[in-house]
Formats: C-alpha cells, structure tokens, sequence
C-alpha cells in the first residue's frame, strides 16, 4: 500500500492517481497537504487567476415531474408558492437585464410536465433577441432527455435543434451522485445516470460545451464520491467537452432529507481539493459562492478552485430555498475582486466558454 507522501509525489509530478490513491489521500491527508497538492494543479492550469462572469438566472417553473428527497425547490401546481412563468415574464426579466455588460445567461428549473421541446426552443430564441451578446447556458441534462424524448427525437437530434435556436453551452446539474443504490434512495424517479452521461457526450460531439456537477454531503460515501468523478474523468478523456466541475453542497432546508445535517467547511475543503486533484483532465474546479457563501467562497480559492460563478443579480432561489446564507444572491464585480484579492489571487472576467475579457 503507498504511503501518502509517495502518492503526494506522483501529484506533484503531475501523474494521474487511480481510485486507492484517491481514497487514501481523501481519508488520511492532512487539510493542510490537500491545500497545497491542490493549489499547485490549480496553478498549472490558470497560475494565479480566478474566473468570473456577468450572469443571471432565469429560472421558469418550480413545477416538475420529479420528486427528489433532496429538493428544497419543487413545489406542486396549486402551491402558494409554485411559480410559472409565461413568455412575457421571461422576455422582462431579460430585458431587465439589458445594458449591464451581461456575457451568459443560465436557464435552468423544474421538469415542467406540459412544457415541450419547441416551447424551449421559442424560449431560448426570445432571450437571445433581446441579449444577443450574451450566451444562454440552458437546462441540465435531466431537463433536455425529457423534453427531447418528448419529442420523439435521438438526443442529437434533438441538441442539434436547441443549438441552432441559440443554446451556446449546458450546465452540469441533475448529475446528483452517479451510483445507481445511492440514486434509486435520493431521487428515485429521476432520469438516470445513462441518460446524463448520454446528453453530455452528444453535445460535446456536437460541439456545445458542458460542464459537470456531484452533489454530495448526504447519503453516500466516499467510494461513491470517487466512482462519480472517475466516470467524468473517463468521459472527459473521450470527449474533452467539460468546461469545469462543481461540487454542489447537499443543503438540508426544508427537504425530506433535512434530518441528515450538512458536512462541515472542513469536508467542503477535502471535497473541492480532491476534485481538483483527481480531475486532472477538467480545466476549471468552481467554488460555486451562492451556495457556499462569500467566507468559504474564499477559503476554497487556497483549495484548487479557479472560479467562483458570477454576479447572478438575485436571479436564482435554487439554494436560497434550501436554506443558503444568502436568501437573495447577489455580487458585484467590485466584491469579486475583493475576495479574488483577498485569496492571494487575481480575478479575470470571462465568458461563458473561458475567453479571458478585457477590465471594464
């Protein structure tokens, strides 16, 4: 068995680690060292730059198909507190957000059970009329197999449509853990680990850019943890479509779940260094602040990520719903700079796709 300064040293001469490493490391290794081996991968890749953007969310319905005993966000037609957006509600939200220098909008929500692939279609073409500059990063994986199967299309057939309407990248949420056991306990009903692996091989076939997401801190354990990130790994080394990974918290806030409890900052850490470790081929490792809060944020820039999301201009309840710090998500680009700075780091605008922009 190796020990951990030897497998410290494979890291740090920049070799590949395989699933014992990985499991040792995570177990045994002080905070201190997966700080360090982290940071210096991070560094091969950006040196000492994080990434952030202009964004917001634009997110239709809470209404969905799916039940996850971990969601704090869906709510059943009739509740008080369902939401539903019409075509002119989200056309406003867009136009509210003209003339603010915006390079993405990010559209995610519920899987909407009368909503069809042309009514995303018409949706994704509404927004790029009025922001034509910015980018519309749309639907999970999870989002897309329902409403392209709805339609009775192959997935790529289907992708190729929402393209050409305007789609430029997709998110990496609905990935929730990959392990069938943990996935038939936490969202039983949902699409599964096939169908979103499937989604974002085609599009990286066909070009659309992805990123990839877990979330962790509830039922699994690490062995589940580290198939996850193994089966992204190995995508990733066919396609080398993923953008950047995001490790998505487990929060406890009003959800079938909430006996569990949440993992402390200290397994945010493990969690965020270890991702950026043992993901050797995913350029970018995000610290996602809406959910983390401003304070880990920071800390987690000293841990392997590189970026830390956008401005989002109180756009999404996703986490504010599960019981986040923050109930009404917000940065702007002078505070992101601020925590950059603070971290020992510079901050560089990007876009949708890591295109460095120029200071404005």
């Amino acid at each position: 068995m190796q020990q951990i300064d030897d497998i410290a040293a494979e890291v740090r001469r920049g070799a590949r680690i395989g699933d014992a490493e990985a499991a040792r490391l995570w177990r045994e290794a002080p905070l201190w060292l997966l700080g360090e081996l982290a940071t210096e991968r991070k560094r091969r890749v950006s040196g000492d730059k994080v990434y952030f953007n202009r964004n917001f969310h634009i997110e239709p319905t809470n209404r969905c198909v799916f039940n996850c005993r971990f969601c704090s966000y869906r709510r059943p037609a009739g509740s008080p507190e369902a939401w539903d957006y019409t075509m002119e509600e989200i056309e406003q939200i867009a136009r509210g957000r003209q003339g603010k220098g915006i390079t993405e909008v990010h559209i995610v929500g519920g899987v909407h059970p009368d909503h069809g692939l042309e009514y995303y279609i018409d949706m994704i073409r509404r927004v790029k009329a009025i922001l034509p500059e910015a980018a519309v990063k749309a639907f999970t994986a999870i989002e897309l197999s329902y409403m392209i199967r709805k339609a009775g299309l192959s997935v790529e057939e289907g992708l190729r449509r929402l393209k050409e309407a305007g789609m430029a990248a997709i998110p990496g949420g609905g990935a929730e853990i990959f392990d069938q056991e943990i996935r038939s306990r936490i969202c039983p009903d949902k699409g599964s680990t096939d169908e979103w692996l499937e989604v974002h091989e085609t599009a990286h076939r066909l070009g659309i850019p992805t990123n990839a997401t877990i979330l962790y801190g509830h039922v699994e354990g690490l062995e589940h943890r580290i198939d996850h990130l193994r089966r992204l790994r190995e995508l990733q080394d066919r396609t080398g479509g993923f953008n950047a990974f995001i490790p998505l918290k487990y929060r406890n806030f009003g959800n079938p779940m909430s006996e569990i409890g949440e993992v402390s900052v200290i397994e945010d850490l493990r969690m965020l260094a270890m991702s950026r470790i043992y993901l050797d081929n995913v350029p970018h490792i995000k610290a996602y602040w809406v959910m983390y809060g401003k304070a880990t944020t920071e800390l987690a820039l000293a841990f392997g990520a590189d970026d830390i999301d956008g401005t989002i201009d109180d756009t999404t309840k996703i986490y504010s719903m599960a019981g986040a710090d923050d109930r009404r998500p917000s940065m702007s680009v002078e505070e992101m700079h601020r925590i950059v700075r603070a971290a020992g780091c510079r901050a560089v605008e990007r876009d949708t796709f890591y295109n460095e922009l120029p200071d404005r």
